[in-house]
């Protein structure tokens, strides 16, 4: 699912004609760019930044009372905050303007906005505490109408590398199922590719869903349309199934569709409990696994109707080893939060021995991986070859992995799409070189 560390900056008041943040002081007269993101965390450049500014009201504002501070064009007033007599302050958000009044800017207004000292008093601040929550600039989001944008968010679009995650096991197992010496069928890759694109964000959703109560206390989920309370659990039902809609719509349109589907269905319990594993069991991780890695049985399934189990078996296995090095990397962001909230996770359960056990996961997967060629009677040393290359990125992702750097391990876990294509093009040629 991209990560962003956080610079926390525990309070913040004025002093005078200079605003102090933690010890340091700043220039009042600097242009900054700032976006609310719901529950005090804001955007500075292109760094999160979780700020409580000391201004005498109930709500939590971005800045108060600054000359010459500027906010970006395009950007609305959100809230206007208590006066402490050091000047007004404002809470900024680009989604939609605040609540109408008399004495609420309209919408459009609050473009290149200068804040001043000079400011008339506010009025006091509003019961309604909650600031819309706002992500990064993303090219699959932005472009959408703003009503659809919480939605595309729950879906995660802005994130597409947990869709890739989902489908890379689809395309091995294709790949591996079509006859010895042809390429995989790429009516049923764009087929894969359609249903993971669906059934990703359906799992986000339901996850979002779970754990709404959870993320509004986690750094790195907070700002998720439901937990910010952009979209309520009614908005999120409905969106849900048509979800899961569109996934019927595509699992219904594969090739052997009565037994394909039978097994398609079969993964729903999985994507249903997944989200609630972090409260009952150490290694959610696993059932991770086994719910991202389904793709591998649907996709021999949908070729041969049927399953192989002596080349699936493995293939499926490899699978979730690979989750569970990936998405233990994951977790390590959330180690602390997951920790004060009671939940559960690999990154937890392995604490110090983490690194050790995903060098033994990243050999695990290796060797399953090399066991399905082996079923398949694979001979060429391409395949194997491409086996090890995808071993030696887990080693690397594992001996590079900094635990307690949110950044690196966003880094290390988004580079797993280069493991999924490495051993989707080893399978390719292992079959093209294959004989029949």
């Amino acid at each position: 699912m991209l990560q962003r560390s956080l610079l926390r900056l525990p309070i913040c008041r004025f002093d005078g004609p200079r605003a102090v943040v933690g010890s340091r002081r700043a220039a009042t007269s600097v242009r900054v760019r700032v976006r609310v993101h719901g529950y005090g965390v804001v955007r500075v450049g292109t760094k999160l930044v979780e700020a409580t500014i000391s201004n005498g009201g109930s709500c939590s504002c971005i800045a108060q009372g600054t000359d010459g501070l500027k906010v970006p064009s395009g950007w609305r007033r959100k809230r206007r905050c208590g006066d402490s007599g050091s000047g007004s302050g404002y809470a900024m958000s680009g989604r939609r303007p605040f609540a109408s009044s008399s004495s609420s800017p309209k919408p459009g207004e609050g473009d290149d906005d200068t804040f001043s000292s000079s400011s008339p008093s506010p009025p006091p601040p509003s019961t309604d505490d909650t600031a819309q929550s706002d992500d990064p600039p993303s090219p699959l989001v932005d472009p959408l109408p703003g009503s659809l944008q919480p939605y595309a968010r729950l879906a995660r679009l802005d994130k597409p590398i947990g869709t890739m995650l989902l489908l890379w096991p689809c395309c091995w197992s294709t790949a591996l199922a079509a006859p010895a010496g042809c390429l995989p069928d790429a009516r049923l890759l764009a087929l894969f590719a359609t249903g993971s694109f669906v059934m990703r964000g359906a799992g986000c959703t339901i996850n979002d869903m779970w754990d709404a109560d959870f993320d509004k206390s986690v750094a790195r989920t907070k700002t998720r349309p439901l937990a910010s309370g952009e979209l309520t659990n009614t908005q999120a039902m409905g969106f849900l199934t048509a979800q899961l809609a569109a996934g019927l719509g595509v699992l219904l349109s594969l090739p052997h569709t009565s037994y394909t589907f039978q097994v398609g269905a079969a993964s729903l319990p999985l994507v249903v409990a997944y989200p609630l594993m972090k409260r009952y069991t150490n290694w959610p991780q696993l059932v991770l696994g086994m719910t991202f890695n389904w793709g591998a049985l649907v996709g021999w399934a949908s070729v041969h109707g049927s399953i192989d189990w002596t080349v699936i078996g493995p293939l499926y296995c490899s699978g979730i080893a690979w989750t569970l090095v990936y998405d233990t990397l994951y977790a390590h962001q959330d180690k602390i939060d997951d920790s004060k909230l009671g939940l559960k996770s690999t990154a937890l359960h392995f604490a110090e021995n983490t690194k050790p056990i995903l060098h033994g996961f990243s050999a695990l997967a290796a060797a399953n991986w090399m066991a399905a060629g082996c079923a398949l009677g694979f001979t060429s040393p391409l395949y194997y070859g491409g086996c090890a290359a995808a071993y030696s990125h887990l080693v690397w992702q594992v001996r590079t992995a900094d635990l307690d750097d949110p950044s690196n391990l966003a880094e290390r876990f988004k580079s797993n799409n280069i493991v999924g294509a490495i051993m989707f093009s080893t399978c390719v040629v292992g079959n093209l070189a294959a004989t029949a």
